[in-house]
């Protein structure tokens, strides 16, 4: 870690209910024995930061005996800033579920990686039924560079301002292994993209997913926020029908389904995207009206 705070990352992507309270009625006597939250576009606010209402929220929930696990398509590379919205306490799960950490122990729980001749051969895949993509890549956590800045082809058009290698897209893919790789479309938006791509990437070879950033991402077979966050519940010794999940856009579907299939509780904040508000059985306010503290406050009888 360095010795400056790191600075917060400013919500892109996000849709329309951002600022919408809702009027949760009763929600009942159940009570989670965990909470898993998405960060971006959920837990964080359009600033990228974690509100005042909604800390004393999670802090609330830990004081009860119920840890709070972030879960956040944000890379190794950005642990510093998912640590410090999480106030560096608990298990955070990064990467889209390749990556999960022990923040309180410093100890990584998961590294999960895609082979480069693999990587190649998913773009390729998804190249043909999509027309030529603009390639990002973040280099694999066991190759021990898990901090370093992305490897971007010109013309991404990266949405943060973060440091990164612009490279010809012949050099994009690093010589070894990928934590994941990031597939922009100059013709069609990031919804018919990963729909195509859907339709011929076999899960055996990668599984693909979008944050609502613009962009598809390619990620190891079998990785999602499900089977990251499983990571986490075994640690803790919590199903997933003891969890309380949010989230905001399809990277979430697995973990929103997972939760919901066990008889946990799942809801999707208000400005969430229109597939995770049809799954998700519960909506809580936008992001930017604490959404997640008004629910944490409700179920736990704060208010």
């Amino acid at each position: 870690m360095t010795g400056r705070p790191p600075k917060a990352l400013k919500a892109y992507g996000a849709l329309p209910g951002a600022d919408r309270v809702l009027d949760l009625g009763d929600v009942g006597s159940w009570r989670p024995k965990l909470v898993a939250t998405d960060l971006d576009g959920t837990l964080l606010n359009s600033e990228g930061e974690v509100s005042p209402r909604t800390r004393a929220a999670l802090e609330a929930a830990w004081d009860a005996g119920i840890p709070v696990v972030g879960v956040t398509g944000r890379g190794p590379r950005l642990l510093d800033s998912v640590r410090a919205a999480l106030d560096g306490r608990g298990i955070a799960v990064l990467a889209q579920g390749g990556f999960v950490v022990d923040l309180e122990r410093e100890e990584v729980l998961r590294t999960v990686a895609l082979p480069r001749d693999r990587a190649a051969a998913v773009i390729a895949s998804i190249e043909a039924v999509a027309g030529e993509l603009v390639v990002a890549v973040e280099d694999a956590a066991e190759q021990g560079e898990i901090q370093s800045p992305l490897r971007v082809q010109h013309g991404f058009e990266w949405p943060y301002p973060e440091p990164a290698h612009l490279l010809p897209r012949n050099q994009v893919l690093p010589a070894g292994a990928v934590l994941k790789v990031f597939l922009r479309s100059s013709t069609l938006g990031q919804d018919e993209l990963l729909a195509r791509a859907q339709r011929v990437v076999d899960p055996v070879d990668a599984e693909v997913t979008h944050a609502g950033l613009g962009f598809i991402e390619v990620l190891p077979p079998g990785i999602t926020k499900a089977t990251g966050l499983a990571v986490a519940l075994e640690r803790y010794g919590v199903g997933f029908g003891d969890v309380l999940v949010f989230g905001d856009m399809p990277n979430d579907l697995p973990m929103i389904a997972a939760v919901a299939e066990a008889g946990g509780r799942a809801v999707a904040v208000a400005n969430a995207h229109p597939a995770v508000r049809a799954a998700a059985p519960e909506v809580t306010g936008g992001h930017d009206a604490d959404g997640v503290a008004r629910y944490l406050e409700a179920v736990l009888n704060l208010v």
